[in-house]
């Protein structure tokens, strides 16, 4: 045992630091070459307006044409018109058919519905999550938002299985569909509304088509995984029957693929309730609106009331949608008859909720949790805020985050001559990966400088790294003492639920209340947003390292600290690697919500541009921000972990 973990610390640097310095002695080559010609032809420390094209006239002109032509022209007319006239009858039809069935058919449905698929604990969870959205007082708009998550999933679900078919059957297809399904996917959701907001105008046929943008790319993907990971030997089996292609299809690939397909939908839900609140932006209603206009008054205790619906909307949903991909022995649910006896129990219960005319959902029965919210955010606010002995208010404490870490970080980035900062990104790339890894990094930064957005994107790269910094510190610490204490990880497990699925609006308007606006409230969101996912995954790699070299390590006398030290941490690498990764994408997915409280920077671009209507302003800081995602990706994720290289 004891030759296994021996060798390792003697292994390493001598495997890594010889490489490390012949790529650093390379890259020195490069730069000796590139650097003086680059300042004699573009001096100074910004990126040269010589090397800048100006995209916002084009944009402009499409702007226009869209608007002088929306009420006239065939495309829109013919095509878009309709696309707008079904999925408003769709939404319309699910929701008179939720209020004609009334709250108690809904609920009813709902349970056996968890009963069918997971049993009678999920059941009972899901009964008491329909009845809590009627007790918030948040019932009809629960109906709202669930019709148009119902259209908006099925959409999506059928856009998503239809391009992860085309990717699964075919290696043209799966290289041509990957980078359309990454910048969907990159792309910040604020960018992209505005131009559907311009084809399709406020309301829900927008809101739903932005839905359907965001959240349909994880069924892709899990499509095309389940169609391509299918056992070759059942494959060929079916195939020395006879059987046509199209019948190996529905035969074969598609049931062997049903675990990636259930997880398709489950991510695809997940993501279409994240967008709820992001959708009311153009109209879409709902619990989203509610949240929205809590935010604007800045009324915790009204976003708390809309937003734990959600967020009970998104457990339920994962949780069911989670069961139903596991196979469990001995279960009755695959009879028939289980199904014809849910469906009547549900019917029997709608009936008689009609009969008895108590469809609506008594007013009586409401309970107002946003009086007494806002009375203790008021007193955290009144004690916290400012003057607290010794330790100073939260409100001190976002000054000093700001002044000691946000702008010295963002000056240093921007005082940095813009040749720097691309070596310094080739450097980290090419050190983690390979020449591409750092050719691709280098082209996303120069892309930023092209269109014109230099010192904004260094500013919201010094806010991302600083909240990628106070998100690992925090998240590693946890997540290491979740992998050390079950009791710790049962605590935290309901406490990273309600983080991940609670709409980010919700907590922003506490972090707001507690720090004021500006840059700080926008890391502090991130930051929440963020460490639930750093947490988790750093809890599972720690705890799946091989017992066997736990077992080692505690016969040769380790301490419980030379232990994580010197066996769990070094075995984990890859998920720590992964956690960091990870932590960086989620911190710039909230870079735009951050715009809303005085971030700044790119978020406040693109939050401005669809304010405004200004095509431009949004889709090149939506585009900027694509950039930095794809260039920390390559810098924080080595290449030995990419799916593409093993293929």
């Amino acid at each position: 045992m004891a030759t296994v973990t021996a060798p390792a610390p003697k292994a390493s640097p001598g495997v890594l630091t010889r490489p490390a310095a012949r790529k650093l002695l390379a890259l020195a080559v490069a730069a000796a070459i590139l650097v003086p010609f680059a300042v004699t032809q573009w001096g100074g420390a910004t990126w040269p307006s010589a090397l800048t094209v100006d995209v916002s006239e084009p944009l402009g002109r499409a702007s226009d044409w869209i608007i002088d032509n929306r009420d006239s022209h065939p495309l829109f007319l013919y095509f878009f018109g309709h696309v707008s006239n079904v999925v408003v009858l769709a939404v319309r039809a699910v929701y008179l058919a939720l209020l004609a069935v009334g709250w108690a058919g809904v609920t009813a449905i709902g349970a056996l519905l968890a009963w069918r698929v997971a049993g009678v604990r999920l059941a009972l969870g899901t009964a008491v999550a329909f009845l809590a959205c009627g007790l918030l007082g948040m019932w009809v708009p629960t109906m709202q938002t669930l019709a148009l998550m119902v259209v908006a999933v099925l959409a999506s679900v059928v856009v998503g299985a239809l391009l992860g078919l085309a990717a699964g059957l075919s290696d043209r297809m799966d290289r041509v569909l990957r980078p359309v399904l990454d910048t969907m996917q990159v792309l910040p959701a604020f960018a992209y509304l505005l131009p559907v907001v311009l084809v399709f105008g406020i309301g829900v046929p927008a809101a739903v088509l932005a839905t359907v943008v965001y959240a349909a790319p994880p069924m892709a993907r899990l499509t095309a995984l389940g169609l391509r990971g299918a056992d070759k030997e059942v494959l060929e089996a079916v195939e020395s029957l006879g059987t046509t292609a199209r019948q190996r299809l529905l035969t074969a690939r598609i049931p062997l693929a049903r675990k990636e397909l259930l997880l398709g939908l489950n991510q695809t839900i997940m993501m279409a309730l994240s967008m709820a609140v992001i959708a009311s932006v153009i109209g879409a209603g709902g619990l989203g609106d509610r949240v929205y206009q809590a935010l604007a008054s800045v009324d915790v205790g009204a976003a708390l009331a809309a937003g734990i619906p959600i967020v009970l909307l998104a457990v339920v949903l994962d949780r069911v949608t989670g069961a139903a991909g596991e196979e469990r022995p001995g279960e009755s649910r695959r009879s028939p008859l289980t199904w014809l006896y849910a469906l009547a129990a549900a019917a029997a219960v709608a009936v008689a909720g009609r009969l008895a005319g108590v469809l609506e959902w008594p007013d009586g029965w409401e309970l107002n949790i946003a009086e007494p919210v806002n009375r203790a955010v008021d007193w955290m606010t009144a004690h916290l805020y400012s003057g607290v002995p010794v330790v100073g208010g939260t409100a001190d404490w976002a000054a000093h985050f700001t002044d000691w870490v946000l702008n010295p970080l963002r000056d240093g980035l921007q005082w940095l001559p813009w040749w720097s900062v691309l070596l310094i990104v080739a450097a980290l790339a090419w050190l983690i990966g390979t020449w591409r890894t750092a050719l691709t990094a280098v082209l996303a930064m120069a892309a930023i400088g092209v269109l014109g957005v230099w010192n904004p994107s260094l500013d919201t790269l010094s806010q991302v790294l600083a909240a990628v910094a106070v998100t690992l510190v925090i998240g590693f610490a946890t997540g290491v003492a979740a992998a050390r204490s079950d009791r710790v990880e049962r605590a935290l497990r309901p406490v990273l639920d309600v983080f991940q699925t609670m709409p980010q609006f919700v907590y922003l308007i506490p972090v707001v209340a507690l720090f004021g606006v500006g840059r700080a409230p926008a890391v502090a969101a991130a930051v929440v947003y963020a460490l639930p996912a750093v947490v988790r995954i750093t809890a599972q790699g720690l705890r799946q390292v091989d017992p066997a070299a736990m077992e080692s390590a505690r016969s040769l006398g380790a301490t419980s600290g030379q232990q994580l030290r010197q066996v769990q941490l070094p075995l984990a690498r890859p998920a720590l690697l992964l956690a960091v990764n990870q932590g960086v994408v989620l911190v710039l997915a909230v870079v735009i919500i951050g715009g809303l409280v005085g971030g700044g920077a790119l978020g406040y671009q693109v939050v401005f541009g669809l304010a405004q209507g200004d095509l431009a302003t949004g889709l090149v800081a939506g585009a900027a921000i694509v950039c930095l995602g794809l260039m920390l990706d390559r810098v924080t994720q080595p290449t030995d972990r990419r799916p593409r290289k093993g293929a």
